[in-house]
């Protein structure tokens, strides 16, 4: 496992860019607009973790920009986000945390991604090193429980 990167909830982008840009020094690797979903992915990494994160993407600090808003205020832990490691297999590692008795919040239906939680309630995402993985059961067919 490695760290990938942590994610954190923005009211306002170019106000957000600018302090972790312009202030802070961090730049941007890439950005994603998603219409469906209506938001907006910015990740950054710092000077000296740039050609890493432009290849491995990590470590990064993702920024995400909900279009219309957050229902929850800024602070709370949907607010905070979350925290990435990339696995080397999906399946095996949610296998070994529900064996463990941890809940899959997302189970890795894609192959791809999975959540959990902390005992603190931090969501944690899972994500397949190299790509998707072929869809699998009992993960395919798994519903989401509770929140990430």
């Amino acid at each position: 496992m490695r760290y990938r990167h942590t994610m954190i909830r923005v009211t306002d982008l170019d106000e957000s860019l600018d302090f972790w840009c312009n202030k802070l020094g961090l730049q941007e690797i890439r950005r994603n607009d998603y219409e469906s979903g209506r938001f907006t992915l910015v990740f950054l990494a710092a000077e000296k973790d740039k050609t890493r994160a432009e290849e491995e993407r990590a470590p990064e600090l993702e920024l995400t920009y909900n279009w219309d808003g957050e229902a929850e205020p800024l602070g709370s832990c949907r607010a905070w986000g979350h925290v990435a490691y990339n696995v080397d297999d999906i399946y095996a590692v949610c296998k070994r945390l529900m064996d463990a008795g941890v809940t899959i919040n997302r189970p890795p239906r894609d192959g791809y991604m999975a959540f959990v939680k902390s005992p603190d309630g931090i969501s944690v995402e899972l994500i397949q090193e190299g790509g998707a993985l072929d869809p699998q059961e009992p993960w395919a067919s798994m519903q989401n429980t509770g929140t990430w």
